[in-house]
This record gives C-alpha cells, structure tokens and sequence, in this order.
C-alpha cells in the first residue's frame, strides 16, 4: 500500500509511504531555497516526476492556517485542482489526524519501541473552534501508544490566542475527542486550559527580546550558556501553567510573539560582545524553567502509567540542553529523542499513521534512511566549469585541508531529512584550532555566540564525554558534558558551559575520514555543522553546491566542496 502525504505549514514536507518503508522525502524549503517554505508544490513536483506508481490514499494536514471544519480556502482549493490534475486523485484531509499526533506518530514508529509514552511540546498545535470562531490549539500533548495505532491521549494543555475570548468551554472539546475523533474514543483526556502560553511561548519571550524570528529558539539556547545562573530566577510556572503577569503579547506580522512583560524597548538585534549580558541571562530563564516544567511533565506520566519508554517531538524536542536534563533526572527512562521533532517529521507522521490504520500492521520497521531527504543521483556538471574547476582528490587530501586549517564542506549522497547535518551536508574543520569557532561563524555568518556540534569516532565516545550510561549519540539531539581532557584539547566545539552537542560516528564516509584524520593526528574528533550559510536552508544540489562556494567568497579559511561519490574537490 502506497500513502502520499504532505504538510500545509511551516517547514512543509512531502512524504511516500510504502509498506513499512518510506519511499520519498522531500521538504520544500531545499528545492526553492526559501527557508522554512509552507507550500509543497515543488516537492509534489518532484515526487510525481519519479512515477512511483500508483497511490492508494493522498491526504494532506494543516494546523497552522486550518479553517473551520467544512470550510477551504484559496490554498486549498489550489491544492485540490493541482492534486487530481497531476495525480487524477481526490486529496483527502484526514480528520481524525491532528497537528500533535503526526509529531507523536513520527516519533513513536521511528522509536523502536512496541509501547511508549510520547511527549509533543510544541509552539502551535492544531486549532479548536468554538461557533466557528478559533478560540485556540494544542501547546503540549502526551500519549500512551501502541501498535498497529492505538494512541490514547493521557494529557492535553490548550493555549488560548483570542483575548477577547479567554475561556474555552472544556466541555466542547472533551465532547470532541469522546464523539468526534475515532483515534480518541478509547478515553477523554485530562485537559489544561490555561492562558496564552504554553511552554514554547514562555521560552519564545527570550527569542524575541533578541528580536529573532519565532522558529529560531535554537539561538536562545546557545546563548543562554552565557547567562547567570545565580539561583534567583522567578518561577514562570504554577501548578504547570504559565504566570501570565510575567509575558506580554506584542504584534508582529501575522502572528503574536511573547515577551517579557515591560521589555518591549530592549528589543534589539546586534547582541554583541558588550550588552549581551541582558539578553543571555533572559536566555538562561527560560531554558531553566521551561525545562523544568517539561520534566515535571514526563516525571508525572512516567510515574502513573509505570512506562519507561519515552519518546520527546515537537519542536522543544530539539532543545538539546533539556534533552541532556532529562536523561539526568530519570537515569531509568529509555529515550528517544526525535530527529525530526520539529514540522519536519509531521508528513512522515501522517503517512506511517494512515497506512497502520488502512493496514492494521503490527510490525516494527525501523529505518535510518527515515532520516535522509530523497536526492537522484545526477551527473555532475559543474557551471560555469571553467570558472570552477573539479581536482580528483582522495581522502587523505581532504584530510591535509583540514591539517591546514581550513573548512571542508562535504557533498555526500542523499542530505539529511532534519535540521541537523550529520556528515552527508555538512561543513567540517579541526576542533583543536582555539579560533575555530569565531572563523567558522564568521564563513557561515552566524552570531558570534552560537556553538558548533563535534562529530566522533564512537569508540573514543566515553573517553572524552561524560555519555550519561549511552554508548552513541547518532542525530546531535543531546548536549553531553565535556571531560576535563576535552575543553583543552578541542576548544572549538566545547561551549562556553562546558558542553558539547555530538554525534558518534561507526560507518561510512565521515567515520572513513574520521579514522584517517585520526591516524594523522591522532585527534578523534572533528567540528561539524550544516553546509549552509546562516538563514538558509540546507545544501540539496550540486548546483546549490556550487552557488555556496560563490556566496563564501574568497575567504582565506575556505578550503572547497568535496564531492564524495566523484571523488573530487571543486575551490
């Protein structure tokens, strides 16, 4: 059975399902180049192109700009013409299927486990309408799963946006999981209705005081290392809902971003070196509290059901520095941290769910290549070949490039499926350079204070990390304290905490170059991060190969792209 599914949202995906397997991924952003696009026509282009073959159910999902049931708009309405023009089908929207539980069905298929409890913690889940007038959406979900798609919702929390209307009639929506929602009908819920927040906003405050767009929390964590942690922070939360007082929703575009209350007039972008302290210390807030109510959660849940698999999605589960909390505090709980938490992973979410529905299958089909974007092989063709020439090159040579101090970006097959580069696009230096870090943000146009991730030989894992009891971490999704031999030894990928977001490596190009970086230098680690440049989206193409290369410029500590499979370097 063949299930097409796709995402109408931020950060929009296309996903073919086929019998336990995924076919083809696609997220949009890597084809127009837009980062975080919302509309996946080129993805179903590209998708359609393959001839696959034929489709058995194609079925989108929309939480962020969903309409009231019953009710489409110009989007998709453009989606339905375009979707039985190019596949002579009828585009279904799975009701039954909401926003949080793709984010949990993605997480809990790719797992591995046969029973788990799954957390989403997310910004914004779908939207409930209230006589027709949206009153508010999901902010945090738990969910007790099993096979082939049992997904009993333990716990619901509701942020309400409409502030002329800030109550929600809990009865309407405990009305619509009892009779509305077939995946629901097992039990109703426990559902929080709290005010405007949610944990996402409560750390969204910080974001945007250093007036960053509202899906770069990333940054907010990496600075957060620099604020104090003097033990006198306020508490954000009581009895597991936001204190209101303390935020403030200002007007921003099409959306409502939050804020500390009265700080409006610190807003500012150019966080430098003399007035950061404001700002990573708001950082250090919000992180510390956020992911202290996000482990009350899980501890509550863990405790009343005895389950000891968890699973952590949603776009929060990104948070690496909570992650590592997490695993702390519950040295027992089993946890599997998705790579694809954010809206990513919501088409492949969609796509495993409704083919266990239309199947009943019960079987585990784990599979790494869940985690890689689908990518044809093409002849290389290098343009203008005579402005950029290709050198054969071997691995040793790509290794004395980086003895020499300069940046390798490697090109390595299929990219990654997620927003973390984990060797087949990524840009790749010596950690033991003490000026690694402010060169390699400098060539991607970062901010100064934004960390880099460091890659290892699995092997050596233990012997420079504190792995709290893991023997790898392959998806960069946990921040690992570093040994003191480390911090020396490696300055350029050991945050200013002391801290260290890596990925253990055990196969392939990157574990191949890894080995004879170490042979030569006996340093088993190397810095890795994204192959792209600050604000966009990830390398997909040759061609956008290429294009970086001409966007970096002449820099002195550039040293080319090395394509894997051609075994060539192109300066």
């Amino acid at each position: 059975m063949r299930v097409l599914a796709f995402n109408v949202s931020h950060d929009s995906s296309v996903c073919s399902y086929v019998d336990g397997q995924i076919e083809f991924y696609c997220k949009e952003e890597r084809l127009t180049r837009e980062k975080r696009d919302d509309c996946p026509f080129k993805a179903l282009d590209l998708y359609h192109q393959q001839n696959f073959g034929p489709i058995d159910h194609i079925l989108y999902h929309c939480p962020s700009s969903m309409p009231p049931e019953g009710v489409l708009n110009d989007v998709f309405k453009i989606l339905e013409k375009y979707i039985s023009k190019k596949f002579d089908k009828k585009l279904n929207k799975f009701d039954d299927m909401r926003h949080h539980q793709c984010h949990a069905s993605s997480a809990f298929y790719n797992s591995g486990f046969s029973t788990a409890l799954v957390f989403v913690i997310d910004r914004n889940g779908s939207m409930f309408f209230n006589d027709d007038r949206y009153i508010g959406r999901e902010s945090e979900s738990v969910y007790k799963v099993s096979y082939p798609h049992r997904f009993i919702p333990l716990y619901k929390s509701f942020q309400v946006q409409d502030r002329a209307n800030r109550f929600i009639d809990k009865s309407n929506i405990e009305n619509y999981y009892k009779g509305k929602c077939s995946l629901y009908n097992e039990r109703t819920p426990k559902i929080s209705i709290s005010n405007e927040f949610g944990i996402v906003r409560v750390y969204e405050a910080a974001t945007t005081l250093m007036n960053q767009d509202l899906l770069e929390n990333g940054k907010t964590m990496g600075l957060s290392s620099y604020g104090n942690d003097d033990g006198d922070y306020p508490s954000l939360f009581l009895d597991g809902v936001p204190i209101s007082s303390y935020f403030d929703i200002i007007s921003h575009s099409s959306d409502e971003p939050t804020i500390f209350d009265g700080y409006v007039r610190h807003i500012i972008r150019d966080i430098n070196q003399d007035n950061y302290q404001l700002y990573a210390d708001k950082a250090k807030h919000v992180q510390l509290e956020t992911q202290k109510e996000s482990l009350r959660l899980i501890e509550e849940y863990v405790n009343k059901t005895g389950i000891q698999n968890v699973c952590i999605t949603g776009g929060y589960g990104l948070n690496v520095v909570a992650n590592n909390y997490y695993i702390k505090n519950l040295p027992n709980v089993n946890f599997y941290f998705d790579p694809l938490a954010d809206d990513s992973g919501v088409s492949i979410g969609a796509a495993m769910l409704k083919y266990r529905f239309a199947t009943g299958d019960k079987k585990i089909h784990k599979q790494k290549d869940n985690f890689y974007h689908y990518y044809k092989k093409s002849n290389m063709v290098i343009w203008p070949s005579n402005h950029w020439p290709k050198e054969d090159k071997t691995i040793n040579d790509v290794v004395d490039i980086l003895k020499d101090q300069k940046v390798v970006a490697i090109f390595d097959g299929a990219p990654e499926a997620g927003p973390r580069a984990l060797g087949h696009r990524s840009l790749l230096f010596d950690p033991r350079n003490k000026d690694g870090k402010d060169l390699v943000n400098t060539l991607k146009k970062r901010e100064w204070y934004r960390p880099f991730a460091g890659v290892i030989l699995e092997d050596y894992f233990l012997e420079y990390f504190e792995t709290l009891g893991l023997s790898s971490s392959e998806y960069m999704t946990i921040n690992f304290d570093c040994k003191v031999q480390t911090r020396d030894y490696v300055p350029s990928i050991v945050h200013v905490d002391n801290t260290c977001r890596i990925q253990t490596v055990n196969s392939g190009f990157l574990f191949d170059l890894l080995k004879e970086f170490y042979n030569q230098t006996g340093c088993p680690m190397l810095l890795n991060t994204s192959f792209n440049l600050a604000g966009d989206p990830l390398i997909q193409s040759e061609y956008d190969a290429i294009e970086f290369i001409d966007k970096v410029g002449d820099q002195p500590v550039f040293g080319g792209v090395y394509f894997v499979d051609e075994n060539c370097l192109v300066t």
